[in-house]
């Protein structure tokens, strides 16, 4: 129900947008949010926006990526810019209803990951 995409492979510096398209059912009045996962560590936040627009962002993205949704369109992209080696793992979309939008355990639905590899 959601399908992550736009990860690949960038220089340090560069930039990518990945997206993540809904659809089953409506997200409209959830939060969307995106998790990553680097080999050998935990799922950890990175970003996400409330229905009404609201955005937060973990302290090691904020001033280089950018959380978007069209609920309209019920797709969520997450603009990543000046890319770092550490900003390599696997990216995933997620939507939750309630809770601490910091947390994956408050998101019910997630999307299969998407590999973003950045090269030093």
């Amino acid at each position: 129900q959601l399908q992550a995409s736009g990860g690949g492979l960038v220089q340090a510096g560069g930039s990518l947008r990945l997206s993540c398209a809904a659809s089953g059912r409506t997200f409209s009045t959830y939060f969307m949010g995106w998790f990553r996962q680097a080999p050998g560590k935990e799922r950890e936040f990175v970003a996400a926006i409330r229905w009404i627009g609201t955005t937060y962002y973990a302290d090691s993205v904020k001033g280089r990526f950018t959380i978007s949704r069209d609920n309209a369109k019920t797709i969520v992209d997450l603009q990543m810019n000046s890319l770092k080696p550490e900003d390599t793992a696997v990216y995933y979309c997620a939507a939750g209803r309630s809770g601490d939008l910091f947390s994956k355990w408050s998101y019910d639905y997630w999307g299969q990951g998407t590999l973003v590899t950045v090269s030093s």
